[in-house]
């Protein structure tokens, strides 16, 4: 079945952990999607989970499924909040979209302990602190 999809590859799209705000009880971090084109995305659906090792014993977060009618071209949307005690693990994000009647997908892991302080940059559009796959 997979084989007979095309192969659309997803350009100019981006997740991005970022650093909400800070303050003495902790950081506040969102995570959003950026559209980076010059065109809307469109019925885009992503589903968001969190996996791995802790403390010696396999965990898993619940899957969240996240729905947005429309992206506009050169724009973010927030996704959900993240909980900084989940950055010990794997943080998927499974991206599927339309542009026109084409669909595309990809799938967003941000790596255990890939979202600290050295590796935040100045993330495009959304203008915050943060990671981002691309």
């Amino acid at each position: 079945m997979i084989k007979d999809l095309p192969d659309n590859v997803v350009q100019d799209i981006a997740v991005a952990v970022a650093l909400e705000s800070e303050n003495i009880e902790g950081k506040v971090w969102y995570v959003y999607l950026i559209n980076l084109k010059n065109e809307p995305i469109e019925n885009v659906l992503i589903t968001s989970k969190g996996y791995g090792e802790k403390d010696g014993q396999q965990v898993k977060t619940s899957t969240l499924r996240h729905m947005f009618p429309k992206v506009e071209p050169n724009t973010y949307t927030i996704i959900e909040p993240i909980d900084e005690q989940t950055f010990g693990l794997n943080n998927e994000y499974w991206l599927s979209y339309y542009i026109g009647s084409n669909i595309y997908d990809k799938k967003f892991i941000f790596l255990p302990e890939s979202i600290v302080d050295m590796n935040l940059i100045k993330l495009p559009v959304v203008n915050k602190p943060g990671v981002m796959i691309k």
